[in-house]
């Protein structure tokens, strides 16, 4: 092999894998659909910068393409460096790797000894890669589905409780984990584990032989992904959160939401659903409706306090969970409580004791300020008791936010109006909504960031001990 033909040789792989590990982490944040990669990403101009643009300077350069690789590199590599969502190494990405390696090393080969172009030394190992990982991962997928099917159905005396919802199903996942806790032996699914794949995995990697009750937060970005998880585990309890205009952007009509999420209670094995009043009023012998029987809620810094009527007796909670809107969470762990057989008194023991989750109006006190991470929460309603929570406060008010993902203008626009009656400064992260904040913004102090890298020096600079502040949001930086 000539010298030149070393080098385009190695331009040639590491130019693939560049593009490979490209394209890998886009598919492991979409949830390695190609399809919501192409068509749906937030950030669609990536693909000409990142991947198109030097493919076709790549092919036309002949000869140079080292030249190519050399520039492209430096700017994939800032690229890389600047996620704040990385590629997580699991064993699906590393055999999409080594097969990548593999073909790619095979058809340079071919190339060099058939004569053929650059183009075909690009292509061809990438689609090809792609469509024998698919392969693999289709292959796998049955056999663990399979596996976990079988593990459920050994487990007897399992108890299945499976959560869906537009807002809150995690915090109300860990809710009732939380209360049924108290006298149960309880396994819920990890963080916000909630596709047919993880949830395949959980099964067969985490749930504990001993568990009696299993709890499960079930998700869905198209029509059937739901129903997938039913006929996975056929849960004996199910809850169906409250539903509104979250993920239109795939859902496009909120009565396609409603439906989908409806899914939930195909199940053979069905005994009780509980069914917000936002989601549907047609009664079934099933069904209890709830959402609608609070009485007295007060929802302060401290905590939230409200009454509520069990087994047929009026009985007040406490809990130092954050955010009015939790109410109707705790409301469904209550439920389902009762239908577990457990007491009054046992109840609203386990209510006091609820521990906020983590990212969702979790309040930290830490050098004279308050901090309430509201991170991982996306929708309108937390995100307006959020701000609620901070117009109590007597000191300066700071929020931290990208706005509203995969929501619409208008709702945008609402928590905007909201912002600017309560804050004194107003930090934007990101580009999604910026220009509508930027225009909309009306508050002592705003700052624009397009880069989330510069968030901490920001805040060190602008804020003080005795502000609030609120991070309301937190969207990965590929939205």
């Amino acid at each position: 092999m000539e010298l030149t033909q070393m080098v385009l040789f190695l331009a040639n792989f590491i130019f693939v894998m560049s593009l490979g590990w490209y394209l890998i982490t886009n598919l492991q944040w979409y949830d390695y659909r190609i399809e919501r990669v192409v068509l749906r990403h937030h950030k669609t101009w990536w693909h000409m910068v990142y991947f198109v643009v030097p493919f076709i300077l790549y092919y036309a350069s002949g000869r140079y393409a080292i030249f190519v690789v050399a520039i492209y590199m430096p700017f994939l590599y800032l690229w890389h460096v600047r996620l704040d969502k990385k590629l997580v190494l699991t064993w699906r990405v590393k055999r999409f790797l080594i097969l990548l390696i593999s073909l790619t090393l095979l058809i340079n080969v071919l190339v060099i000894f058939k004569g053929l172009g650059n183009a075909f030394s690009v292509i061809f190992p990438l689609v090809l890669t792609y469509l024998l990982s698919w392969g693999i991962e289709r292959f796998l997928f049955l056999a663990y589905n399979k596996q976990a099917k079988q593990k459920i159905a050994s487990m007897g005396d399992l108890t299945i409780i499976c959560v869906t919802g537009s807002y809150g199903k995690t915090s109300m996942k860990n809710f009732i984990a939380q209360v049924l806790g108290q006298k149960f032996n309880v396994y819920a699914t990890p963080r916000s584990v909630n596709t047919l794949g993880g949830i395949i995995r959980d099964v067969n990697e985490s749930l504990p032989a001993h568990a009696q009750v299993y709890i499960c937060e079930a998700g869905a970005r198209e029509i059937g992904d739901i129903y997938a998880i039913a006929q996975l585990l056929h849960p004996q309890i199910v809850v169906v959160g409250k539903v509104g205009p979250q993920h239109l952007e795939y859902f496009k009509t909120l009565e396609r939401i409603q439906r989908t999420k409806l899914e939930i209670i195909h199940s053979d094995r069905l005994k009780r659903a509980f069914i917000h009043t936002s989601v549907t009023d047609e009664p079934h012998e099933k069904v209890t409706f709830f959402g609608e029987d609070i009485h007295n809620l007060t929802a302060t810094l401290e905590g939230i306090d409200f009454d509520l009527s069990v087994n047929d007796e009026e009985r007040h909670f406490h809990t130092s969970v954050l955010g009015g809107f939790q109410s109707i969470n705790i409301n469904a762990a209550i439920l389902i409580a009762q239908e577990m057989g457990m007491s009054g008194d046992e109840i609203v023991s386990a209510v006091a004791k609820l521990k906020s989750v983590e990212h969702r109006l979790e309040r930290i006190d830490a050098g004279g300020k308050i901090i309430l991470d509201d991170g991982y929460n996306g929708n309108i309603d937390g995100m307006l008791e959020g701000v609620r929570l901070c117009s109590l406060h007597n000191g300066r008010k700071v929020i931290v936010t990208p706005g509203l993902v995969e929501s619409t203008e208008e709702l945008n626009s609402e928590l905007i109006r909201a912002i600017n009656g309560v804050f004194d400064i107003a930090i934007v992260t990101g580009q999604l909504n910026a220009a509508q904040f930027d225009k909309e913004l009306d508050v002592p102090q705003k700052i624009m960031l397009s880069d989330k890298s510069q968030m901490v020096k920001t805040l060190g600079e602008v804020t003080k001990a005795g502000d609030i502040i609120l991070y309301a949001n937190d969207a990965p930086n590929f939205i």
